[in-house]
């Protein structure tokens, strides 16, 4: 048998980069991922480093904009990972969570996978407020995808779920960004009304902090919206949320002495 070329290993190491590697690490990590997202920066595989602490980002769209800038803020001071996919509503946060870890708990061994979380930053909110009519968001009539008191009540197995599973985790719960005024399938006033009902819930969990990263948008949004009545941001506006995101995960990794 004829030795494979230089030219190539690069073209398949281009075309499917863990099989030329043999790092099956990342192959699991990418058969997690949909076509579109593992073209996007929020979903590549970062190194692990076993010397530092590792965090991992929690949420929707909006974080996925914001992904790269905190992967950016923390180069060098911790290991930075996201969810597989978008987080959706409040009532997929445990099976979405349970699928990454048993996918990616062997791994753990050869130094390739975190075997514990120093940080979990997670926000939902923006699906479960969304009005849909068969499957679809529409601007009137429709379902909401959650009430109010099913967003708490999800939030409370949440937030259980992640004590029990990684107690040795300093959680952050990120308030859902605004909805504009003309959005499509969620009215302006529902981030505010769930914020406050998730803000409710976390007076029962004092351990966990909230980085109030509405109140923080909300000023800039109509220079950081990708249009109007869009709830999606600019890369200005995803700069400045992850920097914001990146100062929240400090604190809790740097506390100030007492």
């Amino acid at each position: 048998m004829k030795p494979i070329s230089l030219s190539l290993l690069i073209v398949l190491a281009a075309m499917f980069p863990g099989v030329v590697r043999g790092d099956a690490a990342e192959e699991a990590w990418r058969g997690l991922l949909n076509s579109v997202d593992r073209k996007s920066p929020a979903f590549a595989f970062p190194e692990y480093d076993p010397k530092l602490p590792s965090v991992l980002i929690y949420g929707d769209s909006i974080s996925m904009g914001y992904q790269p800038y905190v992967r950016e803020g923390l180069a060098g001071r911790a290991n930075v990972y996201r969810l597989h996919t978008n987080g959706s509503h409040s009532g997929a946060v445990v099976r979405l969570l349970e699928k990454l870890q048993s996918t990616m708990a062997p791994f753990e061994s050869e130094q390739r996978w975190p075997s514990k979380w120093d940080v979990i930053h997670i926000n939902v909110g923006l699906h479960d407020l969304k009005y849909v009519k068969d499957g679809e968001m529409v601007a009137n009539g429709g379902t909401q995808v959650h009430t109010a008191a099913e967003y708490e009540k999800h939030l409370r197995e949440d937030f259980d779920y992640l004590r029990k599973t990684f107690p040795d985790a300093k959680i952050i719960f990120a308030t859902t960004t605004p909805v504009p005024e003309g959005s499509q399938g969620r009215k302006a006033d529902d981030a505010a009304r769930y914020n406050e009902v998730a803000i409710q819930v976390l007076n029962d969990y004092p351990d966990i902090v909230i980085n109030d990263l509405h109140s923080f948008t909300a000023p800039h949004q109509s220079k950081w919206w990708t249009k109007p009545g869009n709830v999606h941001y600019n890369r200005t506006g995803q700069r400045a949320q992850g920097e914001e995101v990146t100062r929240a995960i400090l604190k809790e990794l740097d506390p100030p002495a007492k």
